[in-house]
């Protein structure tokens, strides 16, 4: 039998993947949270701003022009800003895709858009094109960005051809093979380039957050402006869609709609990030949780406290980064840093809660 509002074979509406039961104290507990999460994104990105492998003296910055200010308003700053923005949409993303997909582990990543965006990224450097140049710094995030697009049409053609419909388990299936796919293609590559671009691709799919120019932060943080306002305006529809698609269509809800607009938006917003980071994990998949444990599985909640966290979380593994400089001799990339934090995270959150 077909759903008369999605149009498809409607999946068996099942209870939601992600427990929220009353519990005293919550109440008190949201509105914490709620205040303490702007006062939290201000004081990260002002340590990120003031704090750096560098000293630097306020005092002089403010005073007069000089290397101080330099640093802090022309280095640090859109350095700062990048993360803060990329963050915020991974985070945000990880949370739609996890009440699109109704699976706890889904984050920006397994829809196939990283896996696209890395092998884009990848052909370009094979081919010569670096970031170091003009033209390199704009090809390359471009080859990113396009391969991003073409392995999110891919994906979903593939879901739409799948027996069950777009549905989670086939976009989750398909993003699987399209990440595979895309590694297997970046590792053959891997073998036929010089050690030096080879280099170059590691750093690339380690994941690192550099110093962006004006229209390169402008157009990342367009991008994720107009992908976090659409899945904002969707976040009640991601509620109904917990309760299974019949269930959703019966109250009125377009699921094919919501899931194309979510799915497309999403997916714009990674590859628009990853063009400019290369891959950072763990953020998609480690706020969502920790914001739902805090407050609740409201999306209307929910999305934009993951907005906010996942901006504080990135500055502050960029921020830890940048001081390792001081005792290492060199940076780690930021992709490193959120792995090694995130991990253990997110085996605490399952160990308090098994039924993430």
């Amino acid at each position: 039998m077909t759903s008369p509002v999605s149009g498809r074979a409607p999946r068996r509406a099942s209870a939601p993947s992600f427990p929220a039961p009353p519990a005293p104290g919550r109440g008190l507990r949201r509105a914490l949270v709620l205040a303490a999460a702007p006062a939290a994104l201000v004081l990260s990105l002002l340590l990120a701003v003031i704090l750096g492998a560098e000293p630097v003296s306020i005092a002089r910055a403010v005073a007069e022009p000089g290397l101080d200010r330099t640093l802090l308003i022309d280095v640090r700053l859109p350095r700062v800003l990048l993360a803060a923005v990329s963050g915020a949409g991974l985070a945000a993303v990880g949370a739609a895709f996890q009440a699109l997909l109704r699976n706890p582990l889904a984050e920006p990543y397994v829809l196939g858009v990283s896996g696209g965006s890395a092998l884009g990224a990848a052909v370009a450097i094979a081919l010569g094109i670096g970031a170091t140049t003009v033209l390199g710094a704009t090809l390359l995030p471009a080859a990113a960005l396009a391969g991003g697009l073409v392995a999110t049409l891919l994906v979903y053609a593939i879901a739409r051809g799948a027996a069950e419909g777009t549905s989670g388990a086939s976009m989750l299936l398909a993003g699987v093979i399209v990440n595979s796919i895309a590694a297997g293609l970046i590792s053959f590559l891997k073998t036929l380039v010089s050690p030096s671009r080879a280099q170059q691709l590691l750093r690339w799919l380690i994941g690192f957050v550099e110093l962006p120019t004006t229209s390169a932060l402008l157009g990342v943080a367009a991008y994720v402006a107009a992908g976090c306002a659409v899945l904002l305006a969707d976040a009640a529809r991601l509620n109904l869609l917990s309760l299974g698609d019949e269930s959703a269509g019966t109250l009125g809800v377009d699921v094919r709609a919501v899931e194309r607009r979510v799915f497309l938006a999403s997916s714009c917003v990674v590859g628009a990030i990853v063009s400019r980071t290369g891959l950072i994990g763990f953020v998609g998949l480690i706020v969502p949780h920790a914001i739902r444990r805090l407050c609740g599985a409201d999306h209307r909640r929910l999305l934009p406290l993951s907005l906010v966290a996942g901006a504080v979380l990135l500055t502050t593994c960029d921020l830890v980064a940048r001081l390792l400089f001081r005792w290492l001799g060199t940076e780690p990339p930021v992709g490193a840093v959120t792995a090694v934090l995130g991990g253990p995270m997110f085996l605490v959150l399952l160990r308090r809660s098994p039924r993430l």
